[in-house]
């Protein structure tokens, strides 16, 4: 499946700082130490809807980390699955009476569009479920032989994984045994399904029922289960111990706890990714965004309203990734006046800005600290325009000198654009 258009990023002046991010697994800010090449795994869309700002906040998130690698002078293979066949999406399309296939390729093309407009750095390889089903027979296969996976006898022969077959389970998200059990029923685990070893063993493969769509395979014809789809994308194109394991805090367990035991009970490897980094959440005017409550906020809206995509990075950028943050009107309306203020500031630059760079480049080498990068740039622009507010800017006809030079480091380490 074909990802978005690559944005250019320009090259930046100056030394590079070295990245360090938050480590769910060790909960601790560590080095991440790529090889040449850097790699990188963040989890994809259900598209049975559009793009709203949660999602776009963990996108981001990770398209900072891929542009401070980059920054670093590192290729970054990045990959990104797409979980096109989901119960969620047959539910959605039965509901509005369209085939699920249609709803999931239109969601997808939405979700492309909102990715390019937020400039955000396309994975090298964007992989749907359905074009992984052969990827996760054979893994599912493996579990099965090495006695890691059961199947259950009874009317549907489902294939579930066997939690203790890896010796650490658990050691990723850091729960105990009671929450663990709380979040796996509320975040799509099956606790109650009979036959079970355990409540909470994961499907790894949903037996074929009616109506619904199946593919054939040795131990019968059936579906991918959740976790198993992004640990066979994960571990065929970058091994295991790849350097950053993404995605939203929500998905720390079970989906990251599971993905990360099937790939290590299948290769004997002790650790699926050496970061597992997770981005908060976002909240509406202080109710946490919610389909059921009706109170997401779109970027493909925002964009139709004629909202800046460096302001809607600029509004998210304004807490630090890893918190549970808001939106409201009040925050895209202090990131439009925040990019209208640089932006005079960059064509009113006269003084070296190579201290606001560097500035900017430790803020966001040390853990994405978007804060403090930000507020590195306000001083900038404060000290530049001396409470001058009549400095007007005209950015279609781009900037000189020490203006153009805060243009290119924006652009390259925050994806703002003057």
């Amino acid at each position: 499946m074909h990802s978005w258009p690559i944005p250019t990023v320009p090259s930046v002046a100056g030394d590079p700082v070295p990245l360090r991010l938050h480590d769910t697994a060790d909960e601790a800010i560590r080095p991440v130490r790529p090889r040449k090449t850097a790699t990188m795994y963040v989890c994809g869309i259900t598209p049975y809807d559009a793009t709203h700002l949660g999602h776009a906040a963990t996108y981001l998130t990770f398209d900072l980390a891929y542009r401070v690698l980059l920054d670093n002078g590192h290729e970054v293979h990045y990959v990104q699955n797409i979980t096109d066949v989901d119960d969620p999406l047959f539910e959605r399309a039965e509901r509005d009476g369209v085939d699920w296939r249609e709803l999931g390729q239109s969601q997808i093309d939405l979700f492309r569009d909102d990715m390019k407009n937020l400039s955000v750095i396309p994975p090298r390889d964007y992989i749907g479920a359905i074009e992984s089903v052969g990827e996760v027979v054979e893994m599912v296969g493996r579990l099965l032989e090495s006695g890691a996976a059961y199947q259950l006898d009874d009317e549907y022969a489902d294939v579930y994984f066997d939690r203790y077959a890896t010796a650490d389970f658990g050691y990723e998200s850091n729960y105990d045994e009671a929450t663990m059990a709380e979040l796996f029923a509320e975040r799509g685990g099956d606790p109650d399904r009979p036959g079970k070893r355990d409540p909470l063993d994961a499907l790894l493969w949903r037996a074929e029922r009616d109506g619904e769509p199946a593919w054939d395979a040795p131990f019968g014809r059936g579906r991918p289960g959740w976790h198993i789809e992004c640990s066979a994308i994960a571990v065929n194109r970058l091994g295991v111990g790849f350097d950053i394991q993404g995605g939203g805090s929500d998905l720390a367990f079970p989906h990251h706890e599971f993905s990360a035991a099937h790939a290590e009970a299948a290769t004997g490897h002790p650790r699926m990714a050496k970061h597992y980094v997770h981005s908060g959440m976002i909240a509406l005017d202080g109710v946490k965004m919610s389909k059921s409550l009706g109170n997401l906020v779109f970027v493909s809206k925002l964009v139709a309203a004629g909202t800046d995509p460096s302001a809607i990075r600029l509004g998210v950028f304004a807490g630090h990734y890893r918190s549970d943050r808001d939106w409201s009107d009040e925050i895209l309306a202090a990131a439009n006046e925040r990019l209208d203020r640089w932006r005079r500031a960059a064509a009113a630059a006269s003084s070296d800005v190579t201290a606001t760079i560097t500035a900017v480049r430790e803020a966001l080498s040390d853990d994405l600290d978007t804060p403090r990068a930000l507020a590195a740039v306000d001083e900038w622009a404060d000290a530049v325009l001396g409470g001058r507010e009549s400095v007007g800017s005209d950015a279609a006809s781009g900037f000189t000198g020490p203006g153009a030079d805060m243009a290119v480091a924006l652009d390259a380490l925050l994806g703002v654009k003057l």
